[in-house]
């Protein structure tokens, strides 16, 4: 066996306590992907992994990264303890939230996607508007 194999496989060892945390972590992360729209194979592109590698993660398999952590809060626009379950979500307030999430996914979107996306929405503003 080789030993990249050897700490992959000793990383994702994990006891009682861990395996609970990962399945509720895991069962949030989908209900967050769920929530914005996304599907798995999304959602593992923008973490750079593989589908397999993000169900794996949603069924509490395999440990999520901690670099990864703060990036799904981002994503999912809320804050770290609240992805890992030590702070209580906020109420949700319907459409504004939905919105603050698209903004926030908008954020992550390479500059020129981003100018376009502002254009669009602005079209759209105008249209409404005067509709």
């Amino acid at each position: 066996m080789s030993p990249t194999i050897t700490y992959a496989y000793l990383d994702n060892l994990m006891t009682k306590d861990d395996e609970v945390f990962f399945k509720q972590l895991g069962k949030r992360i989908a209900e967050l992907r769920k929530e914005v729209g996304l599907t798995q194979v999304q959602l593992a592109e923008f973490l750079g992994i593989s589908q397999q590698h993000m169900a794996s993660f949603e069924a509490g398999r395999r440990k999520v990264s901690s670099s990864d952590i703060p990036k799904l809060a981002q994503l999912f626009a809320i804050t770290t303890d609240e992805l890992l379950g030590i702070a209580k979500a906020p109420a949700k307030r319907g459409p504004a939230s939905t919105l603050q999430r698209q903004v926030e996914q908008v954020k992550n979107l390479p500059k020129n996607k981003q100018k376009f996306i502002s254009e669009m929405l602005d079209a759209l503003i105008k249209q409404q508007q005067s509709a």
